[in-house]
């Protein structure tokens, strides 16, 4: 009998993806999305479709009805709205799915936080290196992995994946902010700091072996090639034939900025800048982590970002039209 698989977040650069994997390997799946979501990326899967906005507890439990697995994708990212919108949400949304879950009696829930509630100064972080919340989206995921440990208590079945920085076709901020810089010779400058860059396929597989195999009320990284910006974007420009900017933004000029942008998004009523005092401070860090448990107990692996760049910037000029020119070769 083939597993009923629902997946909140279906509509996102992570979800869309894990929807695709599960049709193709045969699960029957239902895939939520909020009125007015743009589900363009899916059309022609077999997929059913649930509208629920994970805030409205009885439009979840009418999603989560019937159903033997849930992947809890759905969230709101670092840039998408003011603070307190998107740490409710990720907190009470989270909730709301687990909750239903434990009525319903669904058998596992895979729950989708962060890599960054896990963090080591100076060093390659575990999933034993619990760090303080910077940040709403932290504080949201902290808070929902909290409610994952208190559900599990009662009896629920959560597995908790914590992905690191994913790249990957069809996300427009993260993969598509690195290309444009490896690609446009007018950006000149590069971040300091570093990321754990991990492939959206190699995440996804990660996310299905945790439902199929991890062990309830555990966590897993799914963790990548670790690497500082400048190291990255050298790496991303050598497979396109761009251009690596060559100077770092200094550290102490991120930092300083945070607090006047802070101030300019709530002037403004919006994210006209996509960090605060908080996430400046951490952008400037180099955000390092060890795959090994999920590599030993899932039989996780992940692909370097050499490889993970072609499909990457194939997409990516597909939907640029002002894509520069990939340097001539003489």
């Amino acid at each position: 009998m083939t597993d009923r698989a629902l997946v909140t977040g279906a509509t996102g650069f992570l979800g869309g993806h894990l929807v695709e994997r599960l049709v193709a390997d045969g699960w029957d799946v239902t895939a939520t999305r909020r009125e007015g979501s743009d589900t363009s990326a899916l059309d022609g899967l077999d997929v059913e479709w649930a509208e629920a906005d994970v805030l409205d507890a009885d439009a979840v439990s009418d999603a989560v009805e019937g159903h033997d697995r849930v992947f809890h994708l759905a969230g709101i990212g670092l840039q998408a709205a003011d603070a307190p919108v998107v740490e409710r949400v990720n907190r009470d949304g989270t909730e709301n799915v687990l909750a239903a879950a434990h009525e319903t009696g669904v058998e596992r829930v895979v729950f989708t936080s962060t890599a960054g509630t896990r963090r080591r100064a100076n060093g390659i972080a575990t999933e034993a290196d619990v760090a303080d919340p910077i940040g709403a989206y932290q504080r949201g995921k902290a808070a929902a992995e909290d409610r994952c440990d208190e559900y599990g208590e009662q009896g629920l079945d959560v597995v908790t994946v914590h992905p690191t920085s994913i790249f990957g076709s069809r996300d427009e901020e993260f993969t598509g902010r690195l290309l444009r810089m490896a690609s446009d010779p007018k950006l000149a400058v590069h971040p300091p700091g570093g990321a754990s860059f991990v492939g959206v396929d190699d995440v996804v597989d990660g996310t299905v072996a945790a439902m199929e195999r991890g062990t309830a009320g555990e966590h897993y990284l799914l963790a990548g090639e670790n690497l500082r910006y400048d190291e990255a974007l050298d790496v991303i420009a050598e497979e396109i034939d761009g251009h690596a900017p060559l100077a770092q933004v200094p550290p102490q000029a991120i930092r300083a900025a945070g607090p006047v942008v802070g101030v300019v998004n709530r002037v403004l009523g919006t994210r006209m800048f996509p960090f605060d005092a908080e996430m400046a401070r951490l952008s400037t860090q180099e955000l390092f982590y060890s795959p090994r448990k999920a590599q030993r107990e899932l039989d996780y692996d992940y692909a370097p970002l050499a490889e993970l760049v072609p499909e990457a910037w194939e997409w990516f000029r597909s939907q640029t039209t002002d894509v520069a020119e990939p340097a001539s070769v003489e």
